[in-house]
């Protein structure tokens, strides 16, 4: 199967650059460009991409309002483009709502360029993107723009989790992978990917993002308890 991509990002030499990279790829082909986000959401609607690669500081529609109505938009379809968004980490503050907005994820814009094409892939497939360090560090910096526990009646939806779900949705809010929740519970890679579909469905989540997101927000995590 061969994965569509739509890039979107205002610097035309970034675009370039990222679809030299991708085309090199058999199995990756480009089918659009937009600079900025209702460009994308018109280029979205009209190519029916798989993965929308999402800058966020773009003029007019930001990428997270784009994000936001391009999977609003997709939803009651068939056809719902995985979006990835780009940050410079140090500029942009608004990760945690691109994620909120639907995102299935986010990279670094000077990511490696077989980094860049295997989240690519990975979103494709279903799977979300949560890059462990940059995750908590985003989470931890954005805390005091999460609701606190407190504030949300979401808390109460932990109660559908077994004992051990709860634990492996702790350990995905660590930003742990499958084989490192697996060796953390010594148990296998097969009856983890079992607990995480089942915390996923449980919670009405689309991905381990929404777990991680809603982690902090329910008081599971706390900022800085953990490094």
């Amino acid at each position: 199967m061969t994965i569509r991509v739509l890039l979107v990002d205002d610097q035309p030499l970034l675009r370039t650059g990222f679809r030299f990279i991708l085309e090199a790829e058999p199995d990756v082909t480009v089918v659009g460009e937009a600079g900025d986000g209702a460009t994308a959401m018109d280029q979205s609607r009209a190519l029916l991409p798989d993965v929308v690669l999402m800058d966020v500081r773009m003029p007019g529609t930001d990428g997270i309002e784009a994000t936001r109505r391009i999977v609003r938009e997709a939803a009651p379809t068939a056809h719902v483009p995985k979006v990835l968004v780009l940050t410079t980490f140090d500029l942009d503050e608004y990760i945690v709502e691109a994620l909120r907005a639907g995102a299935s994820g986010f990279l670094l814009k000077d990511v490696p360029p077989d980094d860049l094409i295997q989240a690519i892939r990975v979103v494709a497939a279903g799977d979300a993107i949560v890059a462990p360090s940059v995750t908590r560090r985003l989470l931890d910096r954005f805390a005091a723009r999460l609701p606190s526990a407190h504030q949300q009646a979401t808390p109460a939806r932990l109660d559908r989790l077994t004992e051990r779900e709860l634990e492996v949705l702790r350990l995905i809010a660590k930003g742990m992978s499958n084989a490192e929740i697996a060796a953390t519970l010594v148990v296998s890679e097969t009856t983890v990917k079992t607990h995480v579909g089942n915390v996923l469905t449980k919670l009405g989540l689309r991905d381990r993002v929404q777990a991680v997101v809603l982690a902090y927000e329910t008081g599971l995590i706390i900022p800085g308890a953990f490094s």
